[in-house]
C-alpha cells in the first residue's frame, strides 16, 4: 500500500494533524501552495494534493554546449524540444554527473552514492555482475514502496549476465537477463540494452527477444516510452519512467529522416534526433492529460564524445559542444562533467526560471525522497542532496561541495567558486592526457601536479592557482580526504566504501 498521506488544502495548515503512523507532512502540499501565493494565485481547496509522475529522461555524451538554451552564442544545434522543456521550467547553470563518463554517472543516478566507493575505480562496465549490490537502494525500490509502478526505457549499463554469464559476442534471442533492471534496480517493466557494444539486442524485461539494426535503437526506445506513458495514463496510480537514451552516443546513426538536418555533421543530426524523441515523450504526457502533474528531469549522464562527434569539425563550423568549457568527454575539467539539467513540473516550477545553484546527478533520489516525504535509509544515497528546495526558490544556494571524477580515476572536488584537481591535466582523454611524461615535464619546469582553479573567475579552466593560494590547495585536499574516509559526503554515521581509495593517483608505468 502508499505510504503517501492525503493532505487536504481545505484545511487551514496550523489544524493538520500528523497522521497516525507517524509520516510527516508531504513536503508537496506546501510546495503546491507556497508556489501558489507567491505567485498570487488562490490555492484549489477542497482537493487533495495528487502524487506527482516522475520522468527522468538521460541523453548519452550530449555536452553542456549542445542545447541552445545553455549555449546560444556558440551553438549550432538546434534544439527546439529540449528548449521548450527549459521554458516550461527551470534550467541548472551549475549541475554536473557524477562522473564524466557512463556507468559510474548511471550508478550515482540510480543510488545516491558515488561509483568511486564501489569496486569501479576507473572507466566502465561491459558486463559482469551489476555494480549495484542486491541490498542497495535505488531510487525504482524507493518508489515503489510508495505505490508508484515503475519502468526503464533505454540503456542500463551497470553490469548484466545473460543465462548466468558474461556475454561479449553473440548472445542468443531467448537469453535470461539476471543483474539487470528488474533484479537489482528494482523496475517492474525493462525494455532497452545493456550498452553500445551490444545495441542490437533487444531485451523486454528480464528476457532477450529479438536483434534489431543500430540505426533502429533511438526510435524503437521512443517508441516504447511514448507506449509506456499512454498506458499509463489508463491506471489509477502514479509512476516513476527512466528513460537513458542510446544518443548521441557511437554508433552515431541518425535516421534517413534526420541526417543532413544539421547541416553540421551527423553527430550534430543524432543530437538533433535525440532532442525530437525527448519532445515525443512530453508530447505523449500531454496527449494523455498528464503533464501537469509530472516532474520531468532532462539531462545526460557527461560531455560529448570528442572522438565521436567529430569535435574539431563541429568547432571549425562555429559549434562548440562544451560551450565555454575546457575538456570534453572523460575529463576532469567541467566539459566532463557539467551536463544539461532542466526540471519541468507545472504545478510546482515557476516557467522560465533559472539557478546557478550547484546539483549532481546523485541528487535525484534525495529530492525525490523529498518529494514523496519518504525518510531514506541509513545506509543509502550516502551522496545525494536533495534539490527540491532550489525547485521552490531558484536563488537557493544548493550542495555546499561536489566530487568529481576521471575515466582515468582522478579526482577534483568543487565547492564554492573553487575547484582542486589533483593532476596537471584533463586526466581523460583531452590532451595533456595524464601520462608519465607530462607529469615529469611539470615537476622538471617546478610546476604544481594539482589544479586550483576559480571558476568565478576563469570558467574555461586556463589559469592554475595552486602555486598562489597553497592554503586553499590543502583545505580542499582535506574535505576531499574527509568525504572519502566517511564513506559518505552527506550528514549520517560514517560507512565504508566497498574498496581502498587513494585520492592521489599517478600514472601507471
Amino acid at each position: 500500500m502508499p505510504r503517501f498521506p492525503a493532505f487536504d488544502l481545505s484545511l487551514p495548515l496550523g489544524s493538520q494533524r500528523r497522521p497516525a503512523f507517524g509520516m510527516r507532512l508531504p513536503i508537496l502540499a506546501f510546495s503546491l501552495l507556497a508556489v501558489a501565493l507567491a505567485a498570487g494565485v488562490p490555492p484549489v481547496y477542497g482537493q487533495q494534493v495528487k502524487r506527482p509522475n516522475i520522468v527522468v529522461m538521460l541523453a548519452d555524451d550530449m555536452g553542456y554546449g549542445e542545447l541552445q538554451c545553455l549555449n546560444p552564442t556558440r551553438g549550432k544545434i538546434a534544439t527546439p524540444r529540449l528548449d521548450a522543456i527549459a521554458q516550461s521550467g527551470m534550467i541548472f547553470t551549475d549541475a554536473h554527473s557524477g562522473s564524466s563518463v557512463c556507468t559510474p554517472t548511471r550508478y550515482g543516478l540510480m543510488t545516491g552514492r558515488y561509483a568511486w566507493r564501489t569496486r569501479l575505480q576507473s572507466g566502465v562496465l561491459t558486463g559482469g555482475e551489476s555494480l549495484i549490490a542486491k541490498d542497495r537502494m535505488t531510487v525504482a525500490k524507493l518508489l515503489k514502496q510508495q505505490g508508484y509502478y515503475t519502468g526503464i526505457v533505454g540503456k542500463w549499463h551497470l553490469g548484466m549476465l545473460f543465462d548466468g554469464k558474461t556475454q561479449s559476442g553473440d548472445v542468443p534471442v531467448g537469453a535470461k537477463v539476471t543483474h539487470g533492471p528488474i533484479d537489482r534496480g528494482g523496475f517492474d517493466e525493462f525494455h532497452g540494452f545493456h550498452h553500445a557494444r551490444q545495441i542490437e539486442l533487444w531485451i523486454d524485461h528480464d528476457e532477450v527477444t529479438e536483434n534489431i539494426s543500430s540505426v533502429d535503437m533511438l526510435p524503437r526506445l521512443t517508441e516504447a516510452a511514448v507506449n509506456f506513458v499512454h498506458q499509463q495514463a489508463k491506471a489509477d496510480r502514479p509512476f516513476f519512467l527512466y528513460v537513458p537514451w542510446s544518443s548521441p552516443h557511437s554508433p552515431v546513426v541518425p535516421t534517413q529522416k534526420w541526417k543532413g538536418k544539421s547541416g553540421l555533421n551527423e553527430h550534430a543530426d543524432f543530437v538533433m534526433q535525440t532532442d525530437d524523441s525527448f519532445g515525443q515523450v512530453v508530447d505523449a504526457l500531454r496527449e494523455s492529460g498528464q503533464l501537469e502533474n509530472t516532474l520531468i528531469i532532462c539531462s545526460s549522464d557527461n560531455g560529448t564524445s570528442a572522438p565521436t562527434s567529430k569535435m574539431d569539425q563541429l568547432k571549425q563550423k562555429g559549434h562548440f559542444p562544451s560551450g565555454e568549457l575546457r575538456g570534453s568527454k572523460a575529463d576532469i575539467w567541467d566539459g566532463g562533467h557539467r551536463v544539461p539539467f532542466l526540471v519541468s513540473w507545472p504545478q510546482v516550477v515557476p516557467a522560465g526560471s533559472r539557478t546557478d545553484a550547484l546539483v549532481c546527478l546523485t541528487d535525484v533520489i534525495a529530492t525525490i525522497a523529498d518529494i514523496v516525504d519518504e525518510t531514506l535509509p541509513e545506509g543509502a544515497a550516502e551522496d545525494s542532496v536533495s534539490f527540491l528546495p532550489v525547485l521552490r526558490q531558484p536563488s537557493h544556494a544548493g550542495r555546499d561541495s561536489v566530487v568529481h571524477h576521471s575515466v582515468s580515476g582522478y579526482f577534483a572536488i568543487r565547492q564554492g567558486d573553487w575547484k582542486l584537481s589533483l593532476c596537471p591535466g584533463s586526466g581523460g582523454w583531452t590532451h595533456p592526457k595524464p601520462t608519465q611524461k607530462n607529469y615529469k615535464k611539470q615537476t622538471e619546469a617546478g610546476k604544481p601536479l594539482v589544479q586550483l582553479i576559480n571558476l568565478k573567475t576563469d570558467r574555461g579552466e586556463a589559469e592554475n592557482r595552486a602555486s598562489q593560494d597553497p592554503k586553499k590547495v590543502r583545505e580542499l585536499r582535506r574535505l576531499l580526504q574527509q568525504q572519502v574516509d566517511r564513506g559518505r559526503s552527506t550528514p549520517g554515521p560514517s560507512t565504508n566504501n566497498d574498496a581502498k581509495i587513494t585520492i592521489d593517483k599517478r600514472p601507471r608505468k
